[in-house]
């Protein structure tokens, strides 16, 4: 498997940047998803 992760013509060098970014990128979206949900519901009670 490392073998196959060893300069692929670069595409692996941009999933170990753009994983993350992306993981990150939907934990922030969630988190957000989720505080406007809690926003909501405060200011209806």
């Amino acid at each position: 498997m490392s073998l196959l992760l060893a300069h692929q013509g670069g595409w692996d060098e941009i999933l170990l940047v753009a994983g993350p970014i992306i993981i990150l990128g939907g934990l922030l979206w969630l988190a957000n998803r989720r505080a406007d949900k809690l926003m909501a519901e405060e200011s209806d009670s």
